[in-house]
């Protein structure tokens, strides 16, 4: 019933947008933050947000980046349901953007081209002096803080904890939420701001969230699943 609903939904409108967080990719076996099993539950020296902060990149980048590799470097994970399924409506010409908080570049290795990355890529790293950019095997393969040839650090472009989120990319993400005629939120607690200030700017009447939680926005959506991401738009492939 939840299921035909999102189609008719789908199929009543012409510009969706899609809105994810770190649900999106658990399917494709890259943990969330605040789940039992998520990062926010392992034992490490410094919580996991110090570690990814910038003060803590600035102050211990040897730390940062073991913490990095470890936990936050997914090179080998694949596309799941979810992303395969965007990717899908993306090219049907009714899905004009998915808002994505993750780092881990799935949705374009899904297909998708229309992607607001508002937290930044892994895959995307630059020299703090002379703004060279490098590969991520450069991150992933160095044997402890990547240096350029200019001699600076190698930092990836990801919003760390302290840092603001881009400007242009926020812009950009509200305007798309403001023209939607269906919003589509999936995997996110909403909890992380101010990212998930972004969806007051929705005025559509097809607000869907899917998510396995319940969200301060449950009262005023108009469809929720509570199920898995993939599962739930695995209808759409």
């Amino acid at each position: 019933m939840h299921l035909d609903k999102l189609r008719d939904f789908v199929s009543q409108s012409s510009y969706i947008v899609f809105f994810g967080g770190a649900g999106v990719s658990t399917e494709s076996g890259i943990p969330d933050f605040r789940s039992t099993d998520g990062l926010y539950n392992e034992e490490w020296e410094y919580p996991p947000e110090v570690m990814i902060s910038s003060s803590f990149f600035s102050s211990q980048p040897k730390d940062f980046y073991d913490f990095y590799r470890a936990k936050l470097l997914h090179l080998d994970a694949e596309p799941n349901n979810a992303h395969r399924a965007l990717a899908v409506l993306e090219k049907t010409g009714k899905l004009r953007a998915v808002i994505t908080q993750n780092i881990d570049g799935l949705h374009q290795k899904a297909g998708s081209k229309a992607v607001i990355e508002l937290h930044g890529s892994v895959w995307r790293n630059f020299c703090q002096d002379c703004n060279s950019h490098y590969e991520v095997n450069t991150i992933a393969n160095a044997p402890d803080v990547p240096i350029c040839n200019c001699g600076g650090i190698i930092k990836p472009d990801i919003v760390l904890y302290e840092d603001f989120l881009d400007e242009e990319n926020m812009i950009a993400a509200m305007d798309h939420i403001a023209q939607a005629d269906m919003l589509i939120i999936g995997g996110t607690s909403l909890g992380v701001y101010p990212a998930a200030g972004l969806l007051h700017a929705y005025r559509g009447e097809r607000l869907v969230l899917i998510n396995k939680t319940e969200t301060h926005m449950d009262d005023v959506a108009n469809l929720i699943i509570r199920d898995n991401i993939g599962d739930a738009l695995s209808c759409f492939i």
